[in-house]
């Protein structure tokens, strides 16, 4: 690749011009972050992590039905569920149409494939099963999925940036095949991609037009990325936000997945984290992802209800109703 195509790549994605737009200096910054006369109204929307209700070990059509009775404008399945769901016979042309029948998008997907390891014959593996997701969500109308460091979260050294870049750009190259783009995900307790600043750093070396983001408030907080690092995210750059709050304790260095509660009820920024996103004019979907096992003796329907109640009063609270 010579150096004029990396540069026409590296300042044609969403990522580096939001990461130049920040190096420019305020009035850049807020000349970038106002919308055009053309911009659609922005406004968040509200979807359901199926993760969320992980607990009550619901199928994909029970799912759906849960997300649509709440009134949520979205689903995130797990990839998992959507393989048992073909598997059982399942059509996920037919489920896709249901979706949109009960006034549901499908914003994204969450799996696990290890598409980004060094090990060459796992990652072979990985890239293949995350084509094979993405196909699943494609048949359903899903637009987006998880890109997580998965495999290369724990007992793994830090993988090179670049090596990280070209792994991402070759599985943003197969998601423009399939019409599904793959988000890089942040994982706040992982050796790699634990913080914003190097997810921005890979997603910008892949050059790729499509590259973009997935943050969540609870992995922003695990891998100590400052809120105003966010300022950094063009619209572009962000589809979903995963949305959730933690507590006081126990502290940041001991604190899992599991100690997640409602937006709003616990320590995290919310109102700094959604009003940056707001004035860059990401037109994002909220994501409720959680697991705490204690919603999961409730019904069913109450915790679905409860999230997206809590979602919106926090959106509410930061003025952004």
């Amino acid at each position: 690749m010579s150096t004029s195509q990396t540069r026409r790549q590296f300042f044609g994605s969403g990522v580096a011009a939001a990461v130049v737009a920040g190096l420019s200096g305020p009035a850049t910054l807020a000349r970038a972050q106002t919308p055009s006369a053309s911009a659609k109204p922005f406004r968040f929307r509200y979807g359901l992590n199926t993760g969320t209700i992980r607990g009550y070990k619901l199928g994909l059509a029970e799912q759906v039905e849960v997300a649509g009775k709440a009134g949520y404008e979205g689903i995130e399945p797990w990839t998992s569920d959507v393989e048992k769901f073909v598997q059982g016979g399942g059509s996920l042309k037919d489920m896709g149409k249901h979706c949109k029948d009960l006034g549901l998008a499908v914003y994204g997907g969450i799996g696990f494939a290890s598409w980004i390891v060094d090990d060459e014959q796992q990652r072979t593996k990985g890239v293949e099963r995350l084509k094979q997701e993405m196909d699943w969500l494609a048949q359903l109308g899903g637009t987006h999925i998880a890109a997580p460091p998965a495999g290369a979260n724990r007992q793994c050294g830090k993988l090179d940036p670049d090596r990280m870049a070209e792994r991402y750009r070759t599985i943003l190259e197969i998601g423009r095949q399939l019409g599904v783009i793959p988000q890089l995900e942040i994982w706040g307790s992982s050796v790699n991609l634990s913080k914003l600043n190097e997810a921005l750093d890979v997603a910008a070396r892949a050059g790729h037009p499509d590259a973009c983001i997935l943050a969540d408030v609870y992995h922003l907080y695990k891998g100590g990325t400052e809120p105003a690092a966010l300022r950094l995210l063009s619209r572009q750059a962000v589809h979903c936000f995963h949305m959730n709050d933690y507590p006081a304790t126990p502290e940041r260095a001991v604190i899992t997945d599991a100690a997640r509660v409602w937006p709003g009820d616990g320590i995290a920024p919310l109102k700094q984290l959604l009003g940056i996103l707001a004035g860059n004019h990401c037109d994002a979907m909220l994501s409720l992802e959680l697991f705490n096992a204690e919603y999961w003796k409730r019904p069913v329907a109450e915790t679905a209800a409860t999230g997206l109640a809590k979602m919106k009063a926090s959106v509410a609270a930061a003025g952004l109703a």
